[in-house]
């Protein structure tokens, strides 16, 4: 089995790096200035236990990749980018090949399913980050993270086995799910603070306003019919195994959201925040501040702020202000 990990930022480039640490043979595709420094340098993965650089083989677009009858592919990339990854992909890989989600949100194996016969669906846990070129950090150790897999949209088969086993023998952990979207569900729900840290800073997303856009998300699921892994589910399979180094944890500067918005590039918030908002929408649930968390992200990301810069009370006050 090859991985093919399409989207070598701060997730898809820690899991292929330990993959490939670990016998497991990897390509990664990366684009501009990241896939340049991999291909010149290899790709520095830093972390509690250390700093190494690997040479793992890069290409800059699908069209590169002499796709083979054992390979698969991880997406690896924020949703946003997912479309135009799907399309480039589907242009060069057959149909049958092994797409696996290594993705926040929900929507991306959906619209995997509409190109790829063979989807599956990961419930990512791993700290990590990516803000230059040719560099990511991983913050948790001696376990880097957790990488539940099931087929989408329901079941397992033998290949998740085989990925889980994968990832098992890598300084990682997964387990096969006949329910991932569950799992992801439940992700979901704890991925709508990621507006608030890179809107507010990383401290901020714990308090009310954090606690609020998850209230609204379990309303809107609960009205969807959509099943969810309870906090109890989630809190016990994270358990003691992300093992965060206190020096690494004081200095991980915040979550991808707060990233995207470092890097000046587009942000997630309409597949995290949004999709609640959707959701809402169509079930008759109000959700004002997951809806204003969407639109000041968004707006604050497209004229290229820098995180941090509001308040919870900021974001409060615009939530309760009176509409036109």
């Amino acid at each position: 089995m090859r991985f093919v990990v399409y989207g070598a930022g701060a997730v898809g480039g820690v899991l292929g790096a330990r993959l490939h640490e670990h016998d497991h043979e990897v390509v990664l595709i990366a684009r501009g200035a990241h896939y340049e420094a991999i291909r010149s340098w290899g790709l520095q993965v830093d972390s509690p236990d250390a700093s190494v650089t690997l040479p793992i083989p890069v290409v800059d677009a699908p069209e590169h990749v002499d796709f083979r009858p054992d390979d698969v592919v991880m997406l690896c990339m924020k949703s946003q980018d997912t479309e135009s990854a799907l399309v480039a992909l589907g242009s060069v890989a057959p149909p049958d090949i092994p797409v696996v989600c290594v993705q926040n949100g929900v929507a991306n194996e959906r619209a995997a399913l509409r190109r790829f016969e063979r989807v599956y669906g990961v419930c990512v846990m791993c700290p990590a980050v990516h803000l230059q070129p040719g560099v990511v950090a991983a913050y948790a150790a001696p376990t880097t993270g957790l990488f539940d897999i099931g087929r989408y949209p329901r079941g397992s088969d033998n290949l998740a086995e085989r990925v889980a086993d994968a990832c098992n023998t890598s300084a990682c952990e997964s387990i096969p799910r006949d329910d991932i979207m569950r799992w992801k569900y439940r992700k979901l729900l704890n991925n709508l603070s990621n507006a608030i840290d890179a809107l507010c800073g990383p401290d901020a997303h714990a308090g009310d306003l954090g606690t609020a856009a998850r209230d609204e998300g379990v309303e809107c699921l609960t009205a969807a019919g959509i099943a969810f892994v309870s906090e109890e589910e989630d809190r016990e399979r994270r358990g003691t195994r992300l093992q965060f180094d206190s020096a690494a944890a004081r200095s991980r500067p915040g979550a991808s959201m707060w990233q995207s918005m470092a890097r000046g590039v587009s942000v997630e918030a309409d597949y995290l925040n949004g999709e609640i908002v959707l959701l809402g929408r169509l079930h008759g649930v109000p959700t004002p501040v997951n809806a204003a968390l969407q639109q000041l992200v968004n707006a604050r990301a497209r004229d290229g702020a820098a995180p941090g810069a509001l308040s919870p009370d900021d974001i409060i006050r615009i939530v309760s202000a009176p509409k036109n």
